[in-house]
């Protein structure tokens, strides 16, 4: 009998328990610490620890190589798998494709719904790290911080975080978002927004690539926007 099931049968709320730190795990994103889900969830240390360690044994989660944080395991990928989107037609994936055959580095599409923000063509040769939907905030994403931009006036971000407020300013009249990587030291993204004809954000690829690369992005942004031209009444 494996520990998860071992546990939930001694205490009928412990399943509930471990999903609820396993889903604590996926909002937060890879690399995040017990002591953070801990004080996020208001557990016990020592609980967190346990569920953690459980969660590890039954490869929900996976431990990073610092030994620090933990991310999402084998059974969570394949369990998505089953569950996981339609492709996107035939004609989108073939501007995409074109796309990632000129530009060196990780080009993902993503869709944004009222629940944030999904991968939905990831790169297969540069797999995302994380969705989205999951990382542990969306301003340290360039995905999300066109969304936070779309959503987000100044005024409202001024007495929270007037730094954040002016990147996101800058956003809007750049037209796309730049975002160093918090788990790569050295990579950053950034991220172009595809908008229906109404002019509301729908969609938007994204370019992980060093950071060196990105620090000069002219030559990207101009066959990311053709792109994001060619997929918006595909996605509209």
């Amino acid at each position: 009998m494996t520990g998860a099931a071992h546990l939930g049968a001694r205490q009928p709320k412990a399943i509930q328990s471990a999903l609820t730190v396993l889903e604590e795990v996926a909002r937060c994103g890879s690399g995040v610490t017990a002591r953070e889900i801990s004080d996020s969830l208001g557990l016990p240390k020592a609980t967190a620890y346990r569920l953690l360690n459980l969660l590890v044994q039954d490869e929900y989660l996976v431990r990073m190589p610092d030994l620090r944080g933990f991310a999402l395991g084998r059974k969570v990928v394949e369990l998505a798998r089953l569950v996981a989107p339609a492709q996107p037609p035939e004609a989108v994936r073939e501007v995409v494709d074109r796309l990632r055959s000129r530009i060196r580095g990780g080009i993902h599409l993503v869709r944004y719904d009222s629940d944030g923000v999904r991968v939905i063509d990831p790169d297969p040769d540069y797999p995302p790290s994380v969705s989205v939907r999951s990382a542990r905030a969306l301003e340290t994403s360039a995905m999300g911080r066109l969304l936070l931009a779309e959503r987000r006036g100044d005024s409202a971000m001024l007495g929270e975080d007037p730094e954040l407020a002016g990147q996101l300013a800058t956003i809007r009249i750049e037209g796309y978002a730049y975002c160093p990587s918090s788990w790569a030291p050295g990579t950053g993204c950034l991220a172009i927004p595809i908008r229906n004809r109404e002019g509301s954000l729908v969609a938007g690829l994204r370019l992980s690539a060093p950071a060196a690369r990105i620090d000069e992005p002219a030559e990207f942004l101009a066959l990311l926007r053709m792109g994001a031209r060619e997929l918006a009444p595909l996605l509209a």
